[in-house]
C-alpha cells in the first residue's frame, strides 16, 4: 500500500503528468465501485470530460490514465471554442462483470458531490444508457437519451467536424476547401467513419475504406458500389494516388512504420491519440504530410454533449461544430509562423486561451 501511494502521489505532485487542480479517489464499497476523477483545468469553465470504464491492470495505471485524459480534454475544450475546462475519470473493472445499477448510482453521487466542478459523459465501457442512470443522482451529465433530455448519439457531429477540417486542410494545402476528386482512405468505418464517408462522396470525393468488421464495410459498399475497399489498413496506407489518410479506429495509427510508408499528403481522421509518440509529428512534417491535429478535428462530438448543459439544440451544436474548419486554418496558419508542427500551434493556441482566462 506504501508504494502505491508513493507512485500516485509522485505522478500527481512531481511528474510530468502533474499540475492537475483536483484528483478525487472514489470507492463504494456496496457496489463495488472504484473510480479516480481527475480535474486538469476549470479556468475556462467546470470541467468536462467523460467517464472510462476500463479493468486497468492496477490502481496507478488507472490514476495515470485519468491524469492524461483529463489534461487532453481541458485541450480539446479550449481548442473547441467551449466555455469548459478539463476533466476525466475512470472507474476501475471489468464493465462486463461488475457495471450495475447500483454501482453507477454511487458513481453518480460521487460527481453530483463536486458541485459542478466536473460535468460527466460517454467514454470507453460507458454509454448513453448508463449516463441515463448516473443522471438520476447527478445533475452534471451529459450524453443522455433524447428521452431523457439528452443529445444522444453524438457520432454524427464528431464525423462533421472532421470533415470541416478535411476542408481546411484541401484550402490550406490546394486553395479550395473542396474534396471533390480527391482520393481518400478512411480507416475504421463505424458509428464515425460511416457518417464521414456519407459527406466525402456528397462532396465528390474518391473514397476508400477499410475495416476489420467486415458487416461495416458491406453496409457501405451495398449503398456505394462504387466505393473502392482495402485489404486492410497496411494496404490502404499504401494506396497509390492517396490524397487524404483518415484513421477513424484505434489510436496509434501513426508510428514509424507507417508514416514511412504513408502515400497520403494529409492525414486527417476521427481517432484519438493518433500519433504513436510525439516524434512521429516531425516525421510527417519532414515527408511534408499535413497533420490536422486529432483533438481539435473531432470535436465535434464534445460540442454536441455541452450543448445538453444548454438544452440540446442540434442546429445550434452543428453551427459550433461548421467552426471546426476556421479553427484548424488557424492552426496551419500558426505553425508556418512559427515554424512548428500544427500539433505543437494547436497546444500553444489552447495554453494561451486558458492562461487569459486564468488572468481574468
Amino acid at each position: 500500500m506504501t508504494d502505491l501511494t508513493d507512485g500516485v502521489l509522485h505522478t500527481l505532485f512531481q511528474s510530468e503528468q502533474g499540475g492537475h487542480e483536483q484528483v478525487v479517489l472514489c470507492q463504494d464499497r456496496a457496489s463495488g465501485l472504484k473510480a479516480v476523477i481527475a480535474i486538469h483545468s476549470t479556468a475556462l469553465g467546470p470541467a468536462l470530460g467523460g467517464t472510462r470504464f476500463y479493468p486497468y491492470a492496477s490502481e496507478e495505471e488507472a490514476v495515470a490514465d485519468a491524469l492524461n485524459l483529463a489534461r487532453g480534454m481541458s485541450y480539446k475544450n479550449a481548442m473547441a471554442g467551449l466555455d469548459l475546462g478539463g476533466g476525466k475519470a475512470v472507474i476501475i473493472g471489468d464493465p462486463e462483470q461488475i457495471k450495475s445499477e447500483e454501482l453507477l448510482l454511487a458513481y453518480g453521487r460521487f460527481v453530483a458531490s463536486l458541485g459542478g466542478r466536473y460535468v460527466t459523459a460517454c467514454d470507453v465501457g460507458t454509454y448513453v444508457t448508463d449516463m441515463d442512470v448516473i443522471a438520476r443522482e447527478c445533475r452534471w451529465t451529459t450524453g443522455r437519451s433524447p428521452e431523457n433530455g439528452g443529445a444522444g448519439d453524438s457520432s454524427v457531429l464528431t464525423a462533421f467536424g472532421v470533415f470541416q477540417g478535411m476542408r481546411a486542410s484541401a484550402q490550406h494545402l490546394w486553395g479550395d476547401p473542396t474534396l471533390r476528386g480527391r482520393k481518400v482512405g478512411v480507416a475504421g468505418v463505424g458509428k464515425v467513419g460511416h457518417h464521414l464517408v456519407e459527406h466525402l462522396l456528397s462532396d465528390g470525393a474518391e473514397v476508400v475504406i477499410t475495416d476489420v468488421r467486415e458487416e461495416s464495410v458491406r453496409r457501405i459498399t451495398e449503398k456505394h458500389p462504387g466505393v473502392a475497399v482495402a485489404a486492410d489498413t497496411e494496404a490502404l496506407i499504401r494506396t497509390e494516388g492517396l490524397d487524404i489518410y483518415a484513421p477513424c479506429a484505434l489510436g496509434g495509427a501513426l508510428n514509424d512504420d507507417s508514416v514511412a510508408v504513408l502515400t497520403a499528403k494529409v492525414v486527417c481522421g476521427a481517432a484519438n491519440n493518433q500519433l504513436a509518440h510525439p516524434g512521429v509529428e516531425k516525421d510527417l512534417l519532414d515527408r511534408s504530410i499535413l497533420y490536422a491535429p486529432d483533438y481539435v478535428v473531432n470535436a465535434g462530438g464534445v460540442i454536441q454533449v455541452a450543448d445538453e448543459l444548454y438544452g440540446f439544440d442540434f442546429d445550434r451544436c452543428k453551427a459550433k461544430a461548421s467552426k471546426i474548419f476556421d479553427t484548424t486554418l488557424a492552426i496551419f496558419a500558426r505553425a508556418k509562423a512559427d515554424g512548428i508542427p500544427p500539433a505543437a500551434a494547436a497546444d500553444r493556441i489552447a495554453e494561451q486561451r486558458m492562461a487569459e482566462a486564468r488572468r481574468r
